[in-house]
């Protein structure tokens, strides 16, 4: 068992966080930040509270230290800091709070309603692209067979970050999310985002972030990722170069990435209904790349349809890692501020 961390703080930083914290609606709005993500018209929602005077709260509590304001396209999103003095201290105050507490008690109900209303509209934009996903899904081995591979490649060690790339609708972090201390999702789109952000509403993870990010450019730093995952993401992108050798800049020392996408085919359909700008990758091509990035393959797997069932893609899993060696712990705060 882990003994409980000591919280110590610093006079200034510690005075600038209790008096930010000493007032009603910054104390429920710690209590809704740490069971929650949220944005400023849901805590208006919430609250009750007009637009103006819950973004001057926000902000008060943003400069303290408390709370951590992160851009997502054209909307920001709110939630405890989550490293630092005052970030420890942030979840120390909400914790010490009572939610029998008729007042909070009555927010945590409306966050009910906020947290239901999320997954409501990701159900809708699965109902709405369904047909859409069953026409690749048709075209190779059922997706619990790729899943089962995954994660007898990636094996049952806990981590401490897991990056997915790419996130899409979250499964990914799903699957893997449990097995980390902090999990984070990457995606350009937002509305993507949105999804995601509702399917792990519905799961009940609490250690995954969701952050909008180009996947050449992530919004992660070096060195703070023990695990990071790409599935069927290549074949969407221009430069799948580019993608692997930024996913192994933020690999910390001994860090996996693992791949996942289509063996060479002819689907051409894929390039002109879906996008794919690439029809599959050979395992040539792959481990050359990731050894252009500095990775080493660890493993190759094919899992090819039976020829009776009419499916005509071959998905291929690629396992690397970064051959540096664990010298010197990684702070733990390269992962708290990734």
């Amino acid at each position: 068992m882990v003994a409980p961390h000591k919280l110590e703080l610093r006079m200034e930083p510690a005075l600038a966080a209790l008096n930010a914290a000493a007032e009603e609606t910054r104390l429920r709005l710690l209590a809704l930040l740490a069971q929650s993500e949220l944005t400023v018209s849901e805590v208006v929602a919430i609250l009750g509270q007009s637009q103006p005077r819950v973004s001057r709260h926000l902000k008060l509590l943003v400069e303290a230290g408390l709370v951590e304001r992160r851009r997502e396209g054209a909307w920001a999103f709110f939630r405890l800091a989550p490293g630092g003095e005052t970030g420890a201290m942030a979840r120390q105050l909400a914790g010490w709070l009572d939610p029998a507490d008729p007042v909070l008690a009555e927010d945590l109900a409306r966050l009910a309603e906020v947290r239901h209303a999320r997954a409501e509209n990701a159900a809708r934009y699965f109902a709405a692209h369904a047909a859409e996903w069953d026409d690749i899904r048709s075209l190779h081995v059922p997706e619990t067979l790729v899943e089962a591979a995954m994660r007898d490649a990636v094996g049952e060690k806990p981590v401490r970050c897991v990056l997915d790339l790419g996130t899409g609708a979250g499964r990914m972090l799903e699957l893997f999310a449990p097995l980390a201390q902090q999990a984070v999702g990457v995606d350009l789109s937002t509305a993507m985002l949105a999804v995601a952000r509702g399917r792990m509403e519905e799961t009940g993870l609490r250690n995954v972030q969701l952050r909008q990010g180009d996947i050449y450019a992530l919004p992660v730093e070096r060195n703070s990722v023990d695990l990071a995952i790409m599935h069927q993401v290549l074949h969407y992108l221009d430069d799948p170069a580019r993608a692997l050798r930024e996913a192994a800049r933020v690999l910390a020392p001994g860090g996996r990435l693992l791949v996942v996408d289509f063996a060479p085919h002819q689907e051409e359909a894929l390039r002109d209904k879906h996008a794919h700008r690439r029809l599959g990758f050979s395992n040539a091509e792959i481990t050359g790349l990731l050894a252009q990035a500095g990775l080493e393959t660890l493993l190759h797997r094919e899992l090819a349809p039976p020829a009776k069932e009419g499916a005509k893609l071959t998905v291929s899993l690629w396992l690397a890692q970064d051959p540096r060696i664990i010298a010197d712990k990684i702070p733990a705060s390269s992962y708290e501020t990734a």
